[in-house]
Parts: C-alpha cells; structure tokens; sequence
C-alpha cells in the first residue's frame, strides 16, 4: 500500500510530466528563429508596467480580502494580506492552482487565530472569483463566437453562443439561489448530514466552518455586489489589461474580447493542480487559440513568458516578505536560559 509520502511524489511526477509534455507540444509547435527574431523586435518598455499593474492588482486583491474577512470578524492589516498573496506567488512555483492557497490560509490563520474564518473567508472569495471570470468568459465567448473562425464551414456558427447563453444563465440562477438565504440555509443542512458519522474532533470543525459560511448568506446583496465589483476591477479588467499590455510587448494585435475569455479560461484551468507553476497550460492555450487569429506563435509564446514574468517578479517579492518576516521573527524570539 503506497504511503501518503509516496502518493505526493507520485501527483508531483504526473504534473511534472504533464507539465514537460505540453511545453514539449508549445515548443514543437514554435520556429525558433522566429522566436528569437520575436524577442528581439519586443517592446520591452511595455514589461514594466506589465509588472507594476500586477503589484497593483495583487494588493487590490488584498484590499478585497481584507473586506470579506472584516465579514467574519477577522482584522487584519492590508500589508499582512499583501505578503501573504506573495507569498502564494513564490509557493504556486511549486505547488499547483488551488493547493498553493494553503500556504495563505496558514499565515492568515497564524496572524489571526482563527483558522476556521479564514477558510471560510477564503473559500468565498475564491468561488467569487471563478464565478465572476466564468461569467464574464461566457460572455466573451457570447460577443466573440471563435467557433465561426476555429470551423469556417460549421453548419451551425451559432451553437457556442447559445450553449456559453444557456451555461450563463445557468451559472447566475446557481449563484442567486446559493446566496439566498432560505435557499443556503437548505444547504447548509444538507452539508451538515455527512458529517454526523464522523469523529467528533472533525465534526465539531467541519460543522464550525459551515456555520462561518453561513454568515455570507445573510450579508445582504450590497455585500456580494460589492465583493464581485472589485473582482470584477482586479482580475477581469486588471487580468485584461495585463493581457493586453503582454500581448503589446509581444507586438500582438488582436481584439480585446479575445483576451477577456483566454484570461479566464487560463485562470480556472490554472486552479486545477495538474501541472507545476500553471506551467504548460498558459503556454499551451495562448500558442494554440492565438493562432486562430494569425497570431504567430513564436510571439504568442513570448507573450505567455512576460505573463509567467509577472508572477516570478511577484514571487521574488513574496521570498522578500517571506525572508523579513522570518528574521523579524527570530528577533521577537526570546532566548532559551
């Protein structure tokens, strides 16, 4: 019987191949002397503000937090929240998607004891923003129909608007009903029902973070309006204007819709752990849909390595913080006798 020690290592040898095999495919697919010429007609300015929009968003982000968590009671300042999302950064260069996120709830959960809200919190704003960023990629794909260009010939071009149509609406009455109290409260209950069985250390728990969850049903709709309203500012128009600016540097031409739904499909593809570092699947998505648009792929991969840019530039200042607070720490130590 494998160990959980040899399990991790096995789910770690898997994202690893999967990771080499779709950067293997990107490479395949990319003439490297184009590539190289790709480099150097960039406009390299346009990476500094890449960079720096990317702070900007990564503390908005924390500002976000910060609102959600003064919902369960948590205080906790905006530098706190700040490098702790850098820190995310300098773990997701090992741990994949969602898993990384743990590392924040363990320094949210160290700076305010208590563990159970900061899940809670954190659970909420990470389904805030899928649902925000499939929303609004439906919507993209709605507005943008690359079914029409990815099979000229189809019989019928409108079937990707429809079925992104129906999905979304779909998606929105989900949203309504879970957030309503009387309706949340139901699944609450139901949630609950499973964990009668179990020990009562883990019941009491399992049972506490419902109860924490449950907080944000009877928030009020100006809340929720609120929360998704910065979503909205940080990851979709923020992640665009990244994109776009990427793309710039890249010397890349191609309507904006595009990038509103390779933001998002990029991103919640990237919470699934199946590669390391998002690795592979950035790559993979921007050098085979940006083509559909006469993209070159040489200047797509490019494209794909100043975003991947932005996230070592925000790691490295996640391994500052990480750094800083340690020795802050050591010193706030006192010594054994």
């Amino acid at each position: 019987m494998m160990t959980i020690r040899g399990k991790q290592i096995a789910k770690l040898i898997i994202r690893i191949l999967i990771t080499t095999g779709l950067l293997a495919w990107v490479f395949s697919q990319v003439d490297l002397d184009q590539f190289r010429q790709a480099i150097r007609m960039a406009r390299w300015p346009y990476l500094i503000a890449v960079w720096v929009l990317t702070a900007v968003l990564f503390f908005i982000r924390s500002v976000k937090m910060q609102f959600v968590l003064k919902k369960q009671s948590c205080f906790i300042d905006a530098n706190t929240l700040f490098g702790a999302t850098t820190i995310t950064a300098l773990y997701s260069m090992i741990l994949p998607g969602i898993l990384s996120t743990g590392v924040k709830w363990y320094i949210l959960k160290k700076s305010s004891g208590k563990g159970s809200r900061v899940l809670s919190s954190m659970i909420y704003n990470q389904f805030s923003t899928m649902v925000v960023m499939t929303a609004f990629g439906l919507l993209a794909l709605i507005m943008s129909n690359p079914a029409s260009l990815l099979m000229p010939n189809a019989r019928h071009p409108w079937l990707l608007p429809v079925v992104c149509g129906v999905l979304l609406i779909a998606l929105l009455l989900f949203v309504f009903l879970l957030l309503n109290e009387r309706v949340g409260t139901k699944i609450i209950e139901v949630l609950n029902i499973p964990l009668n069985p179990l020990p009562a250390g883990i019941r009491r728990k399992g049972k506490e973070m419902l109860e924490q969850i449950a907080v944000f049903h009877t928030a009020g709709w100006r809340f929720h309006l609120a929360v998704a309203s910065i979503t909205t500012v940080d990851t979709l128009i923020g992640g665009v204007v990244t994109y776009i600016l990427a793309a710039r540097t890249a010397n890349i031409a191609a309507p904006a819709f595009i990038f509103v739904w390779l933001c998002a499909g990029i991103y919640i593809i990237g919470r699934l752990p199946i590669t390391v570092a998002n690795l592979g699947v950035r790559e993979a998505t921007l050098v085979g849909f940006l083509a559909v648009y006469h993209v070159e792929k040489s200047a797509a991969l490019l494209m794909s390595m100043i975003l991947f840019s932005a996230l070592v530039a925000m790691a490295v200042v996640g391994a500052i913080y990480q750094i800083s607070w340690a020795v802050t720490s050591k010193k706030s130590t006192p010594p054994r006798e």
